[in-house]
């Protein structure tokens, strides 16, 4: 059951987290030969990170098949995005016009998905109002 407390996780602990999360409960071994081939870190490299995200209390053994133990995470993706964006933010004062400014100027954030985020952000009802305000202004 995913915890909603948050967790400082460093840029490799990202990564196995996310593998982990694309495949679910999984062994260490599945998690490193999951790591592209150019930069696979050794089986026992993956290990002592699964044993700081267990204490971490990110993830937990769930059995062992063998000699192997599997994990599953304890931390949902989302929790752990929202925190890495919320400190990256307040690195810029809490706000998100200076970053959102530099996707624009490098084109890895349009206006078509600008606005694709606001109409998602409005309630159905707002929606269709916006779209019929949008239609008028063309």
């Amino acid at each position: 059951m995913p915890r909603k407390e948050q967790v400082n996780l460093s840029k490799f602990e990202l990564e196995i987290m996310e593998i982990l999360w694309k495949l679910g409960e999984s062994s260490v071994r599945e998690v490193q030969d999951a790591i592209q081939e150019r930069k696979r870190p050794a089986y026992t490299t993956v290990q002592t990170i699964f044993a700081r995200l267990e204490e971490k209390k990110a993830v937990r053994r769930t059995r062992k098949i063998g000699n192997a133990f599997l994990f599953e995470s304890l931390i949902t993706r989302s929790s752990v995005y929202r925190r890495i964006i919320d400190d990256f933010l307040a690195l810029f004062g809490g706000s998100g016009q200076p970053v959102v400014a530099r996707l624009l100027e490098t084109g890895k954030l349009t206006l078509e998905d600008l606005k694709a985020l606001e109409e998602k952000r409005e309630a159905p009802g707002e929606r269709a109002e916006a779209e019929e305000k949008r239609g008028r202004r063309r």
